[in-house]
């Protein structure tokens, strides 16, 4: 199998709380050098407020973390959670700031452990600099990584087919799994050919 055949599947799915208009929950996807950039972003609160700190936090997560906790300096403030994943180097790098989450559900049950948790670092960006660790783990083919808003309820995992689509596990999460009182987004992603 050549390199270039490899590639990051990726899908999303969000929801504004109900009676606003606007989400405060944003995502990015987006192809960078060889891999794929994955993050989810979640602006303070809700509604257009929020919205505009998630904005801001997007359009600077493409100069990454460092750089976000400028351009929200006067807005709400943002918590987020990011991954690289190189489909050429079978690996991802991820780093979570505040109350998201994440997890890396493995294609191949053998494969030992075959779900790992993003433990994101406390705090949200624009107060303090916030000062994320990152992990890095391989990738198998067919491995599914998921970043989530804290609108989506935790212990979907378990009801998850991994045989669907991105898209069809991101529409699934958020039809039975979210927790009514905030926006909510999730964003996956599968390595694949």
């Amino acid at each position: 199998m050549a390199a270039r055949d490899l590639k990051i599947d990726a899908a999303f799915a969000t929801l504004p709380l109900p009676g606003e208009s606007e989400s405060g929950d944003l995502c990015l996807i987006k192809r960078v050098g060889k891999g794929t950039l994955i993050a989810v972003v979640d602006g303070l609160g809700h509604g257009q407020e929020a919205a505009s700190a998630a904005h801001a936090a997007v359009a600077a997560l493409i100069e990454l973390v460092r750089r976000s906790h400028d351009a929200l300096t006067g807005l709400r403030g943002v918590v987020l959670g990011l991954a690289y994943l190189d489909p050429h180097a079978a690996t991802m790098a991820w780093l979570g700031v505040g109350n998201v989450g994440g997890v890396l559900l493995r294609a191949d049950v053998g494969n030992r452990p075959s779900r790992i948790t993003l433990v994101p670092n406390a705090g949200f960006i624009g107060a303090e600099q916030a000062h994320p660790t990152t992990r890095s783990v391989p990738l198998a083919l067919g491995d599914t990584v998921i970043l989530y808003s804290d609108g989506i309820k935790d212990g979907f995992a378990e009801s998850l087919a991994l045989s669907n689509s991105p898209q069809e596990i991101a529409d699934f999460v958020i039809a039975r799994h979210v927790k009514g009182n905030d926006d909510a987004l999730v964003l996956v992603a599968r390595y694949v050919r």
